[in-house]
C-alpha cells in the first residue's frame, strides 16, 4: 500500500531514514500514467484526473488501456495485483456486507469495513470506517485507511464498490488491484 504520510515512509524503510514531513499527501492515490509514445495518447493508470480532463489537456481523445491491451507496456502501478494490504480485500455491495455482518453477529472478528453506506455492526471486534461520498476525498484517504486496518491486525477488509463515473476511476482502479 503506497505511503501517504511521513510515518508510512518510516514504517516502510525504518528509522535510519531521514524523512522531511510536509504533511499528509493531499491527493492520496498516485498520478495518472499516460503513454504519449503512440499516435494517440493511452491512459495506462487512472489517477484523480479524469480521462476527459486528460483529453482536454492533450487536445485529442485519450484512449483507455482496454482499447489497446496488446500494446500496453508494463509501467509502475499497472500490475493486476498492486496496492494490496496484508489483509484480504473483498469488494462487496452494501447489502452483501450487511448480510455477512448479520450472519456473523457478535462472533465477527478481525474484519474491517470501508463503505459509504451505514452498516449495523453487532461485534465490537469489527472496525468500520465510513468512505466519503466524494471521489477526491476518498482518493486522499484510501491508502491511509488500508494501512490503518493492517496496523490494527484485521484479516479481512470488506469494501463497498465506488459509484460509476469517471471521477471515481482512479479509486476504482486501486480497489480492484488491492482486491485481486
Amino acid at each position: 500500500v503506497s505511503p501517504t504520510t511521513a510515518q508510512h515512509v518510516l514504517q516502510e524503510f525504518g528509522d535510519e531514514l531521514m524523512v522531511l514531513d510536509g504533511g499528509p499527501c493531499k491527493v492520496g492515490i498516485e498520478s495518472s500514467i499516460v503513454d504519449c509514445t503512440r499516435s494517440q495518447p493511452v491512459l495506462l493508470r487512472p489517477g484523480v484526473l479524469t480521462r476527459e480532463q486528460l483529453s482536454a489537456a492533450c487536445g485529442q481523445p485519450v484512449l483507455s488501456a482496454d482499447h489497446t491491451p496488446d500494446q500496453a507496456p508494463r509501467a509502475a502501478g499497472t500490475l493486476e495485483s498492486h496496492y494490496a494490504p496484508n489483509a484480504k480485500v473483498r469488494l462487496m455491495d452494501a447489502k452483501a456486507i450487511q448480510t455477512a455482518l448479520d450472519l456473523l453477529g457478535a462472533d465477527a472478528a478481525h474484519i474491517a469495513v470501508y463503505a459509504r453506506s451505514i452498516v449495523r455492526i453487532k461485534s465490537s471486534k469489527v472496525l468500520y470506517r465510513r468512505m466519503p461520498d466524494d471521489a477526491l476525498a476518498t482518493a486522499e484517504q484510501l491508502f491511509a485507511v488500508l494501512r490503518d486496518f493492517d496496523t490494527q491486525g484485521v484479516k479481512l477488509i470488506w469494501i463497498e464498490p465506488v459509484p460509476n463515473g469517471t471521477e471515481w476511476d482512479g479509486v476504482r482502479d486501486r480497489l480492484a488491484r488491492a482486491a485481486s
